[in-house]
Formats: structure tokens, C-alpha cells, sequence
């Protein structure tokens, strides 16, 4: 009896011991973030959210992910007191993996924010069987529940950003001045995110700190700036190269295309302009073989520039509520003409692509320097070929002068959309300092 009970007993000790076998330490390299973040854009696709609400989504995980590997890495600052509202991170009560944590916290804040909640669950699921392996279990839950505590922390702030009530406001009412913005064909959709206006920013002081010059006053006389703006777009849209169109259609990124088809309707699902250059974060970080501090901090910084852009653009556009081309050019130039590409269901002023991409662009350049040239094959899943690109620069003139080669924009929307998004980028990365420059001179 007694032998059989040492027998139990030792099972017992031996199935506890097997339980908390494995190393204390895990460590996770730059490709499974950048693997995350995909899939990430994958479901912001799927759900069709709007290229503001998508900036929205990928601005808080990758700022998540960041504070808790700068949080084990001296040579990095918190973001907290730098962003608007963000107060620090709590510390770990255990020891933990902080790269562990980091994907958690960007996986629970990525799948709170979505609707396709399983597809991120699968994912993750798999992802973890495979990271867990080898691993203490102790350490492993630890890690994940620091995750969770960190992301927590960053939902309570995200809830105060007025993104929430701005759901219950009413809709943008369209009126007759034939000066403002109409529904556009072949969808006629609402206006998206009249009210982004009201989203608290992530670095910049308000929504309107950046606000541009006034746009060219409607006036159709044919002696006038605005039709001589209103002519280019409709000459160019007719005399289109064959480069023109492949730069136009690149740089796309419309996920409300409707393809019509008699009265049959289906949408093509694409990635968001903000999605595009998310995916030139990870083309840059691929060929600079960043670690995944130097990983985070590109997405971090990159990705606030491109949430405090779309603010800053809707505001402005909202504000303006210019008519579109498309519209002016059928009622008033050809009523047959159509533009290369679909119009978005927004006012016209100024150029969301030209503003979001160059605020994108002075975010990486400050980072990965300003001769950075990159292959870019973001939209080759979509079926598109890929771009070559001597730096983010010259990739974000190309995407602003995309939207008059597809009849989207006049002109100005474009030239003054450079300058917004330039002087928006660079008051971001003036402001934000994620490095810590006191150790990096020491170690100079």
C-alpha cells in the first residue's frame, strides 16, 4: 500500500515538474510582428473599414506594442506623456517575455477594434501553440497576462477619443449649393466619417493645426482658376499613358469599388491608403533588418503620423466640402466623361493620399534616412504589379499626383495636400522622441 502510494505520489510530483519545465525566456523576431500586422490588414479588409477608421486601428496595437519593448530597451522613451492623453504602462508584476507581451497586447487591441473577432482568434491560436513550445507555461501565461494588463490600459485610453460617440452623430446632410459636394456614382454612398473632425489626435494639438490654404473658389467661367483646374482633370482623364493608368490604379487603395454590371452591383475589397503604407513600413524594415525594438518604433511613429493625417485631412475636407470633379465635369463639360477610377464618398479638399502619404513618408525617412529606395509589391496580392521607389518621398509625389491621373482631384487638393501632410509629418517626429538621445550620445 505504502509502495503504491510513493508511486502516486511521485506521478504526481513528476506531472507539476513537467508543467513548469522550459525556459524562462522567449524571444521573437521582427518577421512575426510584421506576420501579425498583416493579417491585421487582411481583416481590416475583409470588414471594409474606412481608410480614417483603419488609421484608427492600426495606430493603437502598433503603440501598444512599442511601449512594452521600450519598456525593457533603455535606449527608447515611453510615448506616455507625448501623445495626447496617454498615461504610462504598467510595470510587469512577474518576470515575462516583453516580446510575448508586446504581440498580445497588439493581438488583443487589433481584435477588439475589428468585427471579424474568430479570424484573429484562429490566428492567434496557432501562432501561440507554435511560440509556446519549449517554453515554461508559467512564463508563457505571465507574459500573456501582462499583454492583456497593457492592453487594457491602452483601450481605456482609446475610449476617451471620441470615436464612440461620434458613432451616434447624425449624418452629413447634403444640400443643393451646387458649389458643395454630391454623391458620386456608381454607389451614391453617405459621406464617410463626417465627424472625424472630433477624434482627439494622437500628437498634433487639434485637427485644425495643420489647416491649408483655402481651395479655389467654384466658379465655372471659362476665364476662371476653377474651371482652367476643373479642364486639367479632364484632360488629363482623357488623355491618359499607359504609365498614368498603372500609377493611378497602384495607388488606389479605395476599398468601396463597385463594380456594376447591369443593375447588379458586387464591391472589390482592397487595402486602405493608410493599409498601403503600413505595408511599406514592413517592405523598409524588411530590407534594413531591423530587430523588433527598431520594428515597433517604425510602426509606432509611422502609424501616428498617418492617424493624425486622416484627422487633420477630414477636417479640412468636411470643413471646405468642395464638389468633386466628376460631378462638375458631367453637369457641366461632358456628361459621358468618367474618371479612371471610382470617387470616394467624400468632399474633395484636399487629397487624403497626398496628406496621409507624405505625413507617412517624413515618418520613415526620419528613421531609414532620405535616399532609402525600396521595391514596393504592397498591391501585388491585389492583383497589381510592383513599383519601384528611390525613397518614401519620391513614393508619396507619386501616390498625390496618382489622384488627378485617376480624376479624383483638382490640382490644389493635391499641392496643398503635399504641404498639409509634410508639415504634419514633421511636427510629429519633431515632437515624439522615441529614442532615448541622452544614451545614444553617451554611446557615441
Amino acid at each position: 500500500m505504502k509502495k503504491i502510494f510513493l508511486t502516486v505520489l511521485l506521478a504526481a510530483f513528476m506531472a507539476l515538474t513537467a508543467c513548469d519545465s522550459g525556459v524562462n525566456e522567449l524571444k521573437i523576431e521582427s518577421d512575426v510582428y510584421h506576420q501579425t500586422m498583416d493579417k491585421l490588414s487582411e481583416i481590416i479588409v475583409h470588414d471594409i473599414f474606412s481608410p480614417p477608421v483603419a488609421s484608427r486601428i492600426y495606430a493603437y496595437p502598433s503603440i501598444a506594442m512599442y511601449e512594452i519593448l521600450a519598456k525593457d530597451d533603455a535606449g527608447y522613451n515611453s510615448l506616455a506623456g507625448q501623445l495626447n492623453e496617454l498615461t504610462p504602462i504598467p510595470d510587469p508584476k512577474e518576470d515575462v517575455s516583453y516580446d510575448l507581451a508586446a504581440l498580445q497586447a497588439f493581438i488583443k487591441i487589433g481584435r477588439t477594434l475589428i468585427f471579424s473577432e474568430s479570424d484573429m482568434d484562429a490566428y492567434r491560436d496557432e501562432l501561440y501553440e507554435k511560440l509556446s513550445d519549449g517554453v515554461n507555461s508559467k512564463y508563457f501565461e505571465a507574459s500573456l497576462a501582462y499583454g492583456d494588463e497593457v492592453a487594457a490600459h491602452i483601450l481605456k485610453w482609446a475610449d476617451g477619443d471620441m470615436y464612440k460617440q461620434t458613432r451616434t452623430y447624425p449624418k452629413f446632410t447634403v444640400t443643393n449649393d451646387p458649389t458643395r459636394w454630391q454623391p458620386t456614382p456608381p454607389g451614391y454612398f453617405e459621406a464617410i466619417e463626417p465627424h472625424w473632425t472630433q477624434i482627439r489626435p494622437f500628437a498634433i494639438d487639434s485637427a485644425s493645426q495643420f489647416t491649408p490654404e483655402r481651395p479655389t473658389a467654384f466658379d465655372m467661367d471659362k476665364n476662371s482658376q476653377f474651371f482652367k483646374e476643373t479642364m486639367e482633370v479632364y484632360e488629363t482623364g482623357v488623355n491618359l499613358s499607359q504609365e498614368q493608368k498603372e500609377i493611378a490604379s497602384f495607388w488606389d487603395c479605395n476599398p468601396y469599388v463597385m463594380n456594376v454590371t447591369g443593375h447588379v452591383m458586387a464591391a472589390t475589397k482592397k487595402i486602405t491608403p493608410g493599409g498601403h503604407w503600413i505595408g511599406i513600413i514592413k517592405i523598409a524594415c524588411k530590407k534594413a533588418e531591423t530587430n523588433p525594438m527598431q520594428t515597433a518604433e517604425a510602426y509606432a511613429l509611422t502609424s501616428v503620423a498617418l492617424a493624425d493625417g486622416f484627422i487633420s485631412c477630414w477636417d479640412e475636407k468636411f470643413r471646405s466640402n468642395l464638389i468633386r470633379p466628376e460631378t462638375v465635369i458631367n453637369k457641366y463639360i461632358d456628361e459621358e466623361w468618367l474618371p479612371l477610377l471610382q470617387t470616394p464618398p467624400f468632399p474633395e479638399y484636399t487629397s487624403g493620399h497626398s496628406v496621409i502619404s507624405n505625413a507617412a513618408a517624413t515618418a520613415l525617412t526620419s528613421i531609414f534616412g532620405d535616399n532609402f529606395s525600396f521595391t514596393d509589391d504592397t498591391e501585388e496580392k491585389y492583383g497589381l504589379t510592383v513599383r519601384e521607389f528611390d525613397s518614401f518621398i519620391d513614393a508619396s509625389e507619386e501616390a498625390a499626383i496618382s489622384r488627378l491621373y485617376g480624376g479624383i482631384h483638382y490640382m490644389p487638393a493635391i499641392t496643398n495636400g503635399v504641404t498639409q501632410g509634410r508639415k504634419l509629418g514633421a511636427y510629429v517626429v519633431d515632437k515624439l522622441e522615441l529614442r532615448n538621445q541622452a544614451l545614444s550620445q553617451k554611446e557615441e
